[in-house]
């Protein structure tokens, strides 16, 4: 598990999911395009794509 305090990439996003996560958040988040294909590919890393559900609990 990552453990950079960081914001993540998807801080400046629109999805209130996401928002709501970031400042909690370990991972390492990429927005859905190139940069996250290469940099998985350069890390020879699959891609986990995450479609933000959130539920009340």
């Amino acid at each position: 598990m990552p453990t950079n305090n960081k914001p993540n990439r998807l801080i400046a996003g629109r999805s209130p999911h996401i928002f709501t996560h970031t400042p909690t958040t370990l991972w390492d988040w990429f927005p859905w395009g190139d940069e996250a294909f290469e940099k998985a590919k350069r890390e020879n890393k699959p891609v986990l794509v995450s479609i933000g559900y959130s539920t009340c609990h």
